[in-house]
């Protein structure tokens, strides 16, 4: 699997914007491209979550994409991925403690992660000195993050984006039951956040509601999404807890769920960008029914790709960060012109397409990398055009 490699950043745009901003570029040595038409792209994460978490993914990425490189023309350049944390997550979270305390203390407004997400790509900070705006631009969010990255194209100058693929977006349809209240929020304050060392802190979260995540997923989480603190101002009595507090990850719900401002503008983003969604079968987190209300009311149909993985739920990403991958990857092969591609059919035994549904088992104990790629090609070849994949 290619290896990965990572460079933090702060990005300081106050007093224009009063936060400041963590933020982490990517990229894997040896398959970087500096070419015109190489992709950047841009990541943001799920509320109590941090920009590393995306990190697994990454290397599946790029996995899955050097190895359909040396075997067919189904891939394309990436330069780099740039993560930017939310400003209450992760570094974030410790740059901005007494603020969040006094400013955000019940509520942190999503499109406040909107517009650190605009503030970074427009350059109107200063600690990151890439320009952005010539970049071919890729936007890939989860959950809060993929409703951020909605809103931050309402903010002027427009970022241009090439494409997005919103995972399981924090959005509740506007079809759905007024009555229906998300768990998540709830969740953020039953789960424990204290713990004697990072050993214990790993065993307790093993345990809970996050037992089924990837064990990168949870090592990410342990070594980045928590911070060690001194008892009663003791620097050798130490304790582990949560960068972002229990109290500023239901504030983010409180302001995300119900939001009405990305509901009401994905219409029009789908009608300025190429959207591809991706929807766990699983209504664990988010109303039944919801993704197909989405993409069918409130999108107006206007999603290019639509791919409900079944088995996978609301955190899909922490669960099986190979199967976001490749998700990722089928959707950016659709959204780069096939002229650029000079596409061909790949070899590939996956079974068969009947009508709009193609149905792709994926068993990662029974498939090789190279015979998922092969999956993957294929997947690449049949549709996302008007398609939804079920």
């Amino acid at each position: 699997m290619p290896r990965i490699e990572s460079e933090s950043f702060v990005v300081d745009a106050r007093p224009q914007y009063p936060l400041l901003i963590s933020v982490k570029r990517y990229w894997s040595p040896g398959f970087e491209s500096t070419d015109d038409d190489a992709l950047t792209l841009v990541l943001t994460h799920a509320a109590g979550s941090h920009n590393e978490q995306w990190e697994p993914v990454l290397e599946e990425l790029y996995g899955v994409n050097a190895t359909a490189s040396s075997i067919s023309k189904y891939s394309f350049k990436i330069r780099e991925a740039w993560a930017i944390e939310c400003p209450n997550h992760g570094e974030g979270a410790l740059l901005n403690e007494e603020k969040l305390k006094t400013e955000y203390a019940t509520i942190f407004p999503v499109e406040d992660y909107a517009r650190a997400i605009h503030v970074v790509l427009s350059g109107r900070g200063k600690g990151i000195n890439v320009d952005f705006k010539s970049r071919r631009l890729v936007g890939i969010g989860h959950s809060l993050g993929a409703t951020a990255l909605i809103l931050s194209r309402m903010i002027q100058p427009t970022i241009p984006w090439l494409a997005a693929v919103l995972i399981e977006p924090l959005l509740v349809s506007s079809e759905v039951d007024k009555a229906y209240k998300s768990p998540l929020e709830a969740l953020a304050a039953e789960n424990p956040d204290v713990w004697p060392d990072r050993e214990e802190a790993l065993k307790s979260i093993k345990s809970g509601s996050s037992k089924s995540w990837d064990p990168r997923i949870l090592d990410f989480y342990v070594s980045y999404g928590l911070r060690e603190i001194s008892i009663m101002g003791q620097p050798k009595n130490k304790i582990v807890t949560l960068k972002c507090t229990k109290s500023q990850e239901a504030a983010t719900y409180r302001g995300a769920l119900g939001n009405s401002n990305a509901l009401i503008y994905l219409s029009s983003f789908c009608s300025h960008v190429p959207v591809y969604a991706v929807f766990g079968s699983k209504s664990d987190y988010l109303p039944a029914n919801n993704s197909s209300s989405l993409a069918e009311k409130d999108a107006g149909g206007k999603f290019k790709g639509v791919v409900t993985e079944d088995g996978e739920g609301h955190f899909m990403l922490q669960t099986n960060p190979q199967v976001v991958a490749e998700n990722i990857y089928t959707s950016l092969i659709q959204a780069i012109s096939t002229s650029q591609l000079k596409t061909k059919l790949p070899p590939a035994n996956v079974g068969s397409v009947s009508g709009e549904a193609f149905k792709l088992k994926r068993e990662a104990s029974i498939y090789t990398p190279a015979a998922r790629c092969d999956m993957m090609l294929a997947l690449a070849d049949h549709h996302f055009k008007d398609s939804m994949f079920l």
